[in-house]
Order: structure tokens, then C-alpha cells, then sequence
């Protein structure tokens, strides 16, 4: 019987499983309390440590901005037009424009710069580490190592990964109200007053202070829950076996009740 389905056919490991669960997300919110003291900490702020960040934020942000742009903004486009369209056949041309701020700029953009920054960075945060324990070196030595670049890194990609988010966001954002501006109302100026009447009533002051914390609430989740999975895969290296990314749907049910709550407040 497979590994995963151990604690289901046996009920006398369901405690210990749960146990070790609580124990996971425990350790989780720790390390993020002691990330979070640590890049507060005016001692760490040295020049190697103002170099890392920079690096980090250069590779995970400045290198992938624009093709991220890019592609969000011609998915963006395709949906603007279908939403535009749709709306036209039923007569509710006038509801189009906020229809697309809501659904692609308050939630889908946020979601998506998440996703992109947990699979190209997140996710690969120390992929090395991962390399170590699997090319045959003993489980003590890949963590110390494992654990010495985490020390080295740790603090300069949590801030860079949520930088990475929130900066492809906000960028993204702005493109896409630009398209939707150009293919509701073309190019003549004309619009910009019902335009901005439009877009000003979706941006109430909650909306955009909850869209802004549920973009920083993403970057923290993307920056730290993957950060997390491999340290504490080093702990247990029976683990290894595994076919899923470290710490891949904890994240995922992170980003889904970020997203469950932001909606909830918003629209109950």
C-alpha cells in the first residue's frame, strides 16, 4: 500500500499524524516570526547582506518583469475582449469595465504573479539543498550544508520573493487598466471621466487597502511556506521520496484561503 495511504487505512496513526501536521504548520509560523525579527534586525543589514537582496530581488523581479508583463497582458487582452463582447450580446455593455477591473486587476492578477513567483522562485528556493541529500551524501552533511546556504540566503529571498509579488502586481495591474481603457473607449480622451468615475467606485479606500494586503499576504506566503518544506525536509529525508514539490499544496491551500477571505470580506 502506498505511503500517503498509511495513515488512513491504520486510525492508530491518526493522532501522530495529526501531531506531526500541527507540528509542520508550527514550525512554519516560527520561522517566519524569526525571518521577520531578523530582517527588522539593524545587525543584519551589512553590505554582503544589502548585495543578496539586491541580487535577489534583480533575478526574482527586474529579470522576469517584462516577459510576465507580456504574457498577463495578452491573456488579459483576450479576456477584456471576451468579457466585452459577452456583455454587448446581453445588453450590459454599461457593467463591462467593472466587471473587468474586479475579476482580472482586484483578483486574478494577484493570484497569477503568486503562482509565477512560487514556481520560478519560491519553489526553487534551495533546489541545491535538495540536490545534496539526493546525490548520496549522509542525511547529516546535506543538512548542515542545506542549512548553511539557508543562513546565507534565507532573510534576502523571503524579501525578495514578496517584493517579486507585489512588484508584478502592481505593474500588471496598471497594463491591464490601460488595455481595458483603449478597448472600451479607443484612443480618444474623451472617456477618461467616465473612466475614472468607473474604476474610482471599484477602488473604494477598503477595496484597494484589501487588494494590497492580500498582494503582500501573498508574497509572505510564496516567500516563506516553500522556505519552510525544505528546512524542515532536512529534518526528515525519508521525505525525499516524495513526487511533489516541498511545501506545493500547503502553499496552494494558502493561496486559496487568502483568496476565500479577500472575496468573503468584499462581497458578504
Amino acid at each position: 500500500m502506498p505511503r500517503t495511504l498509511k495513515p488512513i487505512a491504520h486510525p492508530d496513526l491518526w493522532l501522530a499524524t495529526l501531531v506531526r501536521y500541527l507540528r509542520s504548520w508550527w514550525y512554519m509560523i516560527h520561522l517566519g516570526a524569526v525571518a521577520a525579527v531578523t530582517a527588522l534586525s539593524p545587525s543584519t543589514w551589512r553590505r554582503d547582506s544589502f548585495h543578496a537582496t539586491a541580487r535577489h530581488i534583480h533575478s526574482s523581479t527586474w529579470q522576469v518583469l517584462p516577459w510576465f508583463a507580456l504574457a498577463s497582458s495578452l491573456v488579459s487582452l483576450v479576456i477584456i475582449r471576451i468579457v466585452l463582447v459577452t456583455a454587448k450580446s446581453y445588453g450590459l455593455s454599461g457593467f463591462a469595465l467593472e466587471m473587468v477591473v474586479r475579476v482580472l486587476v482586484l483578483e486574478l492578477i494577484p493570484l497569477s504573479a503568486a503562482l509565477f513567483v512560487a514556481l520560478r522562485s519560491g519553489m526553487a528556493f534551495d533546489a541545491s539543498a535538495l540536490g545534496l541529500a539526493r546525490a548520496g551524501l549522509s542525511p547529516v552533511a546535506a543538512s548542515n550544508e542545506a542549512l548553511r546556504r539557508l543562513r546565507r540566503d534565507l532573510v534576502p529571498q523571503l524579501i525578495a520573493n514578496a517584493i517579486a509579488v507585489l512588484s508584478l502586481a502592481m505593474v500588471t495591474s496598471v497594463i491591464v487598466l490601460v488595455l481595458a481603457y483603449l478597448n472600451v473607449y479607443g484612443l480618444s480622451i474623451w472617456g477618461l471621466p467616465d473612466y475614472t468615475r468607473t474604476v474610482g467606485r471599484v477602488f473604494a479606500p477598503t477595496v484597494t487597502a484589501g487588494f494590497v494586503v492580500k498582494t503582500v499576504l501573498f508574497g509572505l506566503a510564496v516567500a516563506l511556506i516553500p522556505t519552510a518544506a525544505i528546512l524542515e525536509l532536512q529534518r526528515y529525508p525519508r521525505r525525499l521520496a516524495s513526487t511533489v514539490q516541498p511545501g506545493a499544496l500547503r502553499l496552494l491551500f494558502v493561496l486559496i484561503v487568502i483568496e476565500a477571505a479577500s472575496l468573503t470580506l468584499k462581497y458578504i
